[in-house]
């Protein structure tokens, strides 16, 4: 048999080197390609990643420092550090070091400093009101001795209208014995009459003329009585305008006592209440449910300082929030309730952040609050509520616990998401649209 046309017939070269049959790569080149060109038309949504850390969304629900509200020196402490307390509940108890304070009946003596102070305005007052009572009695009298003494002018008056119609009966009088007398002494020279009866017309006129000088008397007397009676009228008014002024002066001195003293009062009683209320700082409170963290004082005796931190609180009920930092380029995309979602540390996920939806173990949240001011860090600082409508934020959670933030945008094609990528550009701009829900109440 001759070797050379022989044949054995061998099926792994068929098998191996595929003879006779058409190769299927192509096929599988163009339907990768097919898949590809079809998934650059996919829809992709744009995002913001931004790192943050855990808050509280009210300013009360947040780390607060407790503070000594006085100097003073540590007595006793009633917590330590881990331990859980409810609003009102003892913390420590502090002592008094200032010089000032150190009298324990400081509120009593203060007290009675009051009480001694009410004293002395009712004393004033009683004065003032005698003083008052004293000027309407000075008034009174001044009044009467006025009076008495305008009535005793009018008698004056009347007895001056009198003896002044004397003065002039005896004017007339005298005229009359004046002209008698002289036409007998001119009868006599020429002897008609005798010097007798002449002798008897000049005492007669001799009569009234002293008449008519007592009358002249009487009159310039009371004239002179009722100069008199003016001038004592005029010091008597004087006189007790003095005392008056002098007893309104005492009055007036004590209404000035008793403002002094309401004014020295208030003091007092300001000084009692601010004794009391610092008497109750000798004990510090919770001042709302928490647990004691990060004493900065240990031990009994230790002095404070006014307003120096003694301890933390970290209230128990909390409404959490997500403070996370975004790029100057990128605030301009955060609105109010736009929606977040965030992968918080110590929680796996496995995240898709163009497909939010079908990422796993995120958590959704919504923008309630953004700043307008930069952060020392160069960035702008954004508040994140929990989202009501999406699964709730796990219970583990404490403060500060750090997270991702996935700020979403708008959705567009991959194809274009690569090419803005490519090109360095930023993601578009939008305007966040309302729920269709509210759209159909308006």
């Amino acid at each position: 048999m001759d070797q050379a046309n022989y044949k054995i017939p061998l099926k792994s070269f068929d098998t191996i080197y595929m003879r006779g049959q058409e190769s299927k790569v192509r096929y599988w080149f163009y339907g990768i390609m097919i898949i590809l060109v079809l998934g650059l038309f996919l829809p992709w949504t744009q995002n913001i990643k931004a790192p943050g850390s855990l808050t509280s969304l009210y300013q009360e629900q947040r780390p607060q420092d407790i503070n000594s509200p006085i100097p003073g020196r540590i007595a006793r402490w009633f917590v330590k550090e881990g331990d859980f307390v409810q609003k009102g509940d003892t913390i420590v108890q502090i002592s008094e070091i200032k010089e000032d304070y150190l009298d324990p009946k400081l509120v009593n003596r203060t007290q009675q400093q009051v009480q001694a102070k009410k004293d002395a305005i009712e004393y004033y007052k009683g004065k003032a009101a005698t003083a008052t009572s004293q000027i309407q009695a000075l008034q009174a009298s001044q009044k009467l001795k006025i009076q008495q003494l305008k009535n005793k002018l009018g008698q004056l008056e009347s007895k001056l209208a009198s003896e002044q119609a004397d003065l002039e009966a005896a004017n007339n009088e005298f005229n009359l014995a004046k002209d008698q007398y002289e036409r007998q002494e001119k009868m006599q020279q020429e002897g008609l009459v005798s010097k007798t009866q002449l002798q008897q017309r000049n005492t007669a006129f001799r009569n009234a003329m002293a008449k008519r000088v007592t009358a002249e008397n009487k009159v310039a007397q009371t004239k002179q009585e009722i100069l008199i009676t003016q001038i004592e009228q005029n010091g008597v008014e004087q006189e007790y305008a003095e005392k008056i002024s002098k007893t309104e002066g005492e009055r007036l001195q004590s209404l000035s006592n008793i403002a002094s003293g309401e004014g020295e009062m208030a003091k007092l009683e300001n000084q009692v209440t601010n004794y009391t209320i610092r008497n109750g700082m000798y004990i510090i409170t919770a001042p709302q449910d928490g647990q004691i963290v990060q004493a900065s004082k240990a031990g009994i005796g230790e002095i404070l300082k006014d307003g120096e931190r003694i301890t933390v609180i970290v209230p128990t009920r909390t409404q959490y929030a997500v403070e996370m930092y975004v790029r100057p380029v990128d605030l301009p995309l955060i609105s109010v309730g736009q929606k977040v979602r965030f992968l918080f540390d110590g929680f796996p996920a496995i995240i898709f952040s163009g497909w939010p939806e079908n990422s796993y173990g995120t958590f959704g949240g919504k923008v309630v609050a953004f700043e307008h001011t930069i952060s020392p860090n160069g960035l702008f600082r954004v508040l994140v509520a929990e989202d009501a409508s999406d699964r709730p934020w796990p219970q583990q959670l404490k403060l500060g616990t750090g997270a991702q933030g996935i700020a979403l945008l708008k959705d567009v094609p991959v194809w274009y998401e690569l090419w803005r990528n490519i090109n360095g550009f930023p993601p578009d701009y939008y305007v966040l649209k309302e729920p269709k829900a509210k759209e159909q109440k308006k």
